[in-house]
């Protein structure tokens, strides 16, 4: 699933580098840009993160809904 639309992060990458080493949420962000134009992937790419390095089953979370101003 792609967590960061904007960098065209996925929690398999996430995962990948938790797992793999990456010591803090700010360290991956430096490693692949998640969570660093808009924002809106914070959330979840954290929960994904924080996840995989306690080496729970990742948790999928539901698209964001945007509702546009008529």
């Amino acid at each position: 699933m792609i967590v960061c639309v904007c960098r065209r992060v996925s929690d398999r990458d996430i995962e990948r580098h938790a797992k793999g080493g990456c010591a803090s949420f700010d360290e991956l962000q430096m490693d692949t840009g998640v969570a660093t134009c808009c924002g809106n992937c914070a959330d979840c790419a954290r929960e994904t993160f924080e996840s995989a390095r306690a080496g729970a089953v990742p948790v999928h979370f539901l698209p964001i809904r945007v509702a546009l101003a008529a």
